[in-house]
């Protein structure tokens, strides 16, 4: 059963906040985004990074415009660091509600940090143990398959090893080499190369006629 888009923005907080529904302190904006501040920041200059489309979670939000997102933040970034002279930065994405996603509309936090302002995102995480190197390269190897598009990458091969159409009726010209020329051809060449002498001829051992051209080459 498909979800209704439609419902989900009716009951989303920020897009009735980009409609205009309620004061909001915009940043930035462009055609795709709209970045304002955050009203329960971590420290001052916490900005919220939003679509202006409503996309649930980071795998609803089509690739182009996730990475336009990122340049977005990325812009930001720098200019809330030289704004608030901050000592460090968190760029946070919560997506599903197992990971603290609070609002159903994707966003970026871009969260100015303090040496002691209490917020704390704990990496390493201090529950888990060291897994087995086979584990983590059987994982890694999934990621990689889930990565490529089997259909695709058939499509791609099958492209690669096609045989070149070729019309029946079109003439394709071949190249003649020096050693696949006609036998007088080579004679006439080789004439040619040699100085103007008149030829001593001869009766050779299987009762050929040869001719003695004074250097040794005899031609049939």
């Amino acid at each position: 059963m498909s979800r209704d888009k439609s419902s989900d923005q009716d009951h989303c907080t920020f897009c009735n906040l980009i409609r205009g529904a309620a004061e909001v302190s915009v940043c930035f904006e462009d055609a795709d985004a709209i970045a304002f501040m955050d009203t329960q920041p971590v420290n001052p200059g916490h900005v919220l990074v939003v679509p202006r489309a409503h996309y649930e979670s980071l795998l609803d939000v089509p690739a182009d415009l996730g990475v336009h997102l990122f340049r977005v933040t990325m812009h930001l970034a720098d200019a809330v660091r030289s704004v608030t002279g901050c000592e460090g930065m968190n760029l946070v994405v919560n997506s599903g509600d197992a990971a603290g996603q609070d609002e159903p509309h994707y966003h970026v936090h871009i969260i100015p940090r303090r040496a002691g302002d209490g917020f704390d995102i704990p990496l390493p995480f201090g529950g888990s143990t060291m897994p087995d190197r086979t584990m983590l390269d059987a994982i890694a190897a999934r990621i990689i398959a889930a990565t490529e598009d089997p259909m695709q990458t058939r499509e791609a091969a099958s492209e690669t090893t096609r045989a070149p159409r070729v019309d029946r009726e079109q003439s394709v010209p071949l190249a003649v080499f020096a050693d696949t020329a006609a036998p007088s051809a080579k004679r006439n060449r080789v004439a040619e190369a040699r100085p103007q002498v008149e030829p001593r001829a001869y009766e050779g051992a299987h009762g050929e006629l040869c001719y003695d051209w004074g250097d040794g080459a005899d031609a049939a």
